[in-house]
């Protein structure tokens, strides 16, 4: 089981992106899918080299996966339009 701090989108974000402060990262886009209308939040680094969405489940925890989606080809166009 995760623990709480690993539910956290902060914890995520420093997962999968590793920001340092020479390369932060910023909020591109944030709002709700339009299946199901789960909080999303759209993170990149400040160079634009990497880039993640990351969706609020409904436990409260923070993912790169989608909650739900049981497709292994999603696009952006699809989840948020």
């Amino acid at each position: 089981m995760k623990s709480t701090g690993e539910k956290s989108l902060r914890w995520q974000v420093e997962k999968w992106l590793a920001p340092v402060p020479a390369l932060p990262v910023h909020v591109i886009e944030f709002g709700r899918t339009r299946w199901g209308g789960s909080r999303y939040v759209y993170v990149s680094t400040a160079d634009g080299a990497r880039a993640l969405f990351f969706f609020r489940h409904d436990d409260g925890a923070w993912s790169v996966c989608p909650p739900g989606v049981t497709s292994h080809r999603v696009n952006k166009a699809s989840l948020l339009f």
